[in-house]
């Protein structure tokens, strides 16, 4: 594994690959090497491309972060899990891979389940846990991400809008803004950009989260390390009372609501999360 220059942007980050468990894993890595990694693992349908550069940057000015795709997603190859215990999986045996001791995990909405699910198996991996737009195994209104999005993302069809503009983003005038300036940041990768998720890859995730809605609730409380959870104030996606919920059974955990921001809360106020998470995850 080559190492990335700190003056590198993420946007400008080169692509690289790392063969694990049967798969070629793509992922990106910018920042300061040194201490304890920032793993990024990121939501439905999402690839590379798809993670905040404003986020990622302004994590990397402190820290080395690894941006991955899951399995079957953009330029990673296989066929993408049906479970978030196999993601789980393959995250931890990426970790092992990298040559990691331990890491930070950031996951936001699919990625925060993702990053429970590595906790709950593999405690020891894990030093703070992020977790964005997300909620528990089992949390009420998870297995119904699907019938909330179609017809939002028929809307963004028909509007001529990337769906993300309705699905993370209030329908307020700021909201609106917010949307259209996430929505440019995504873009200012010029080159080499990831492949597209295909449908199949898409509808796969979608029944690994519904499975991950229906199933049995986890033992958060077990879970001691510390803990920094955020969303918007209007989550229709995962609803924000999942955040509450969250906050209430680890033991260790802070809350981070933002008032007139919905699923991507953390991209309409990057700068306020990244200096929150810089000092979380600095204490």
């Amino acid at each position: 594994m080559s190492h990335t220059e700190s003056t590198v942007s993420y946007s400008d980050a080169p692509t690289q690959f790392i063969s694990v468990a049967g798969a070629r894993f793509a992922y990106r890595e910018v920042g300061q090497h040194g201490a304890v990694p920032v793993l990024m693992l990121n939501h439905w349908g999402a690839n590379l491309d798809n993670f905040d550069p404003r986020v990622v940057d302004g994590l990397a000015r402190r820290h080395r972060v690894i941006a991955v795709n899951y399995r079957g997603i953009g330029a990673s190859s296989g066929t993408a899990p049906l479970t978030i215990g196999e993601m789980a999986c393959d995250t931890i045996a990426l970790i092992h891979a990298m040559g990691l001791a331990r890491v930070d995990l950031l996951g936001f909405s699919l990625g925060g389940f993702v990053a429970q699910d590595v906790a709950v198996r593999e405690p020891g991996l894990v030093r703070k846990l992020v977790l964005t737009g997300t909620g528990p195994a089992g949390g009420a209104g998870i297995d119904r991400v699907g019938a909330v999005s179609w017809p939002l993302m028929l809307k963004g069809l028909l509007t001529l809008r990337d769906p993300k503009f309705y699905l993370f983003f209030t329908s307020t005038s700021n909201g609106h803004q917010s949307a259209r300036a996430f929505l440019q940041r995504l873009k200012e990768r010029k080159a080499a950009r990831d492949e597209a998720p295909t449908p199949c890859a898409f509808l796969r995730q979608l029944q690994a989260i519904k499975a991950w809605g229906q199933q049995a609730p986890q033992e958060l409380s077990r879970l001691h390390m510390p803990v920094l959870i955020a969303n918007g104030d209007h989550d229709i996606m995962v609803p924000t009372t999942l955040s509450h919920d969250m906050a209430r059974r680890f033991p260790n955990s802070q809350l981070v609501i933002y008032d007139d921001a919905g699923h991507g809360g953390v991209f309409q106020y990057h700068d306020d999360f990244v200096s929150k998470a810089l000092t979380f995850l600095a204490a």
